[in-house]
This record gives structure tokens, C-alpha cells and sequence, in this order.
């Protein structure tokens, strides 16, 4: 791309977290200019050695005089809406759930529309369906089974919402099991990888529960299609690849790609309240929307991203507090 597109100046909000910075990194590596919020007080460990290239705003979203004023000295044509909060055990406080994903979402919406937003690209959750028997279809009844998924859940209603009433071009799109680099540490693939390079043991609930494991380029692939997120109106999209895997096949995987020779303590990790044998995405709509396809399998996507965790240094500055997942 060679100078400003249509969609410039893009704003990412939630910069500071793992699909955020990758969003902003991958935008300025097509030559988008990027202005990245990230939450007051905060340590975005991951936006280091970008050299200034992108902008970095500290704003509570939560506070539309904040947020108005934001948007008004940025004027962005295209929004990639990534902040969250809840989405972490450490995260439970129902109050702040809200205020940070359903206020957060209203006042970004309110600001964007004053201004003319050609695409806003929101991000949900898989967890907004609950338990579900078979493949979760965009169209299913939706039984979030947490705080962090009711707020996301009505998150994603407000959005559709606003975008048909507003005329404003926007997608909310479904995430799954979203891993590759910049991952936070603490969690199931990173900590996976860097135990059984080291001979760790590697603490687990149950073998049986299963994942929709979906590398975070190819959910970049469509968050951050403006042309294709301008044409719709507040459709819900289902980023995930189709095919479930079972903690015990990860984990066979990681070893294998290792050679890892650690002990793996099935049940060493009581279950969470998401754990389930069952949970995978049907990604058709995304197709016919979008003509999206994940492109990385799982073998290569955990190749690349413990070469990737090896160049970088295993803890990404951040020690490790759990075992595994």
C-alpha cells in the first residue's frame, strides 16, 4: 500500500492484548496507519520495538468524553474493537465486565458512527453459545455460562443493533481458540511448549475436552478485510476452523514437535467451568461472506510458534503462574 487507503487511519482498541498487537503489527506491515489504545496504567509489553510507528492513546472507553474526544483527534476510517475484560480467571468482577465490554462497545459505537466510520470490525466470543452438542452455528441460541460471555453476548447484540439502525459497516466476529505469538504466557499453548521443551510435567484437566484451535493470522485475514466488513450490517461470524481437538491430541502433538519426554498428570487441573468434551466452530458463514478459509493447520501453527517463542525468549518477559490448561 503506498500512502493513506480508505480505510486510514485504522484504531485498534485493546493494542496492548495478544490479538491486538498482532492486529497493529500486521496492519503496519501493509502500511495502514495505526493508532493503538491501550487501557490507562497499563504495560503493553507487546507493542515494544515498533519504533514509533503506530500512535498509542491511554483511554478508559468507558468514559464517552474520553472516547468522543478520541475519535475527534483521530478520525479514523476503520475500527478494529479488541479490548475485553473477563476473559481471564483473575477477571470476575461482574461490574467491570460490563463497564469494560457492553458500555465500552456502546460509547465506541456512538463515537463512531458521529463521525462516519466506513468498517468496524468488533470481536466476540465462542463462549456466547455455551455448551452446544454439535458444531456452533452463528443462527444458534446463545447460553453463556459466565459473566465474561453474557457481557460479550450482549456486546455483540448491541453491535448488530446500532449497525442496522445506523447504517454503519460493521461485523462481529465469533473467536475461538486463538493462538500463535504474542500469546499471553500463562496460557494453554505457550505454556504447553516451553514445559515440554524444558522436561516439565505438564498438569492437565481431562484429556477429553476439546478445542476449536485457530491461528491468530488467519483471524487477522478477516478482521481486518475493511472492503468486505463495510458491506455488512452487524452479521455475526464465526472464526474458527472446524475442526476440534482434544487436549490429549495437543498434547501428543506438542511432544511430538518437541520431542519433548514429559510427564503429562491428566486431572492434576480441576476442570473450569468451560471445559467441555464438545466445542467447535461451523466457519461457513465466514466463507460466504467473506470467502474466508483458515489457512494454517495445527501442526504448522505450533511449529511456527515455538520457533517463534525460541527467538524471542520462552516467558515473553513474563513469568509463568500456571502449568498448563
Amino acid at each position: 500500500m503506498n500512502g493513506p487507503g480508505p480505510f486510514d487511519p485504522v484504531l485498534v482498541t485493546g493494542a496492548g492484548g495478544f490479538v491486538g498487537a498482532c492486529a497493529v503489527r500486521a496492519l503496519l506491515d501493509r502500511g495502514h496507519a495505526v493508532h493503538a489504545v491501550v487501557r490507562p496504567g497499563s504495560t503493553p509489553w507487546r507493542l515494544a520495538g515498533l519504533g514509533g510507528r503506530a500512535t498509542v492513546h491511554r483511554v478508559d472507553l468507558a468514559d464517552p468524553g474520553a472516547v468522543d474526544s478520541l475519535f475527534r483527534a483521530v478520525n479514523p476510517r476503520a475500527v478494529v474493537h479488541l479490548a475485553a475484560h473477563g476473559a481471564y480467571e483473575r477477571q470476575s468482577d461482574f461490574r467491570a465486565i460490563l463497564r469494560d465490554n457492553v458500555l465500552a462497545a456502546y460509547n465506541l459505537l456512538e463515537a463512531a458512527e458521529a463521525i462516519g466510520v466506513k468498517a468496524f470490525s468488533a470481536a466476540g466470543s465462542s463462549s456466547e453459545y455455551g455448551f452446544k452438542p454439535e458444531p456452533m452455528r452463528e443462527d444458534d441460541r446463545l447460553e453463556p455460562n459466565s459473566y465474561y460471555a453474557v457481557a460479550k453476548a450482549a456486546q455483540t447484540h448491541l453491535c448488530a443493533l446500532f449497525s442496522r439502525r445506523q447504517g454503519l459497516g460493521l461485523a462481529v466476529f465469533r473467536l475461538f481458540s486463538v493462538y500463535g505469538p504474542w500469546e499471553e504466557p500463562t496460557r494453554l499453548i505457550p505454556t504447553l511448549l516451553r514445559r515440554a521443551r524444558a522436561g516439565l510435567p505438564l498438569e492437565m484437566v481431562a484429556p477429553e475436552v476439546a478445542r476449536d484451535f485457530v491461528h491468530v493470522d488467519d483471524v487477522l485475514d478477516a478482521l481486518l478485510d475493511f472492503e468486505k466488513v463495510a458491506g455488512l450490517r452487524g452479521e455475526v461470524v464465526n472464526l474458527g476452523t472446524g475442526v476440534e481437538t482434544t487436549l490429549r491430541q495437543v498434547t501428543d502433538l506438542v511432544l511430538e514437535l518437541t520431542g519433548g519426554r514429559s510427564e503429562v498428570r491428566w486431572g492434576a487441573m480441576a476442570p473450569r467451568q468451560w471445559d467441555t468434551d464438545r466445542w467447535v466452530a461451523d466457519p461457513s458463514r465466514a466463507d460466504r461472506l467473506l470467502g474466508w478459509r483458515p489457512r494454517i493447520a495445527l501442526r504448522r501453527g505450533l511449529s511456527e510458534t515455538a520457533a517463534w517463542m525460541e527467538s524471542v525468549g520462552d516467558d515473553d518477559g513474563i513469568r509463568p503462574t500456571r502449568a498448563a490448561g
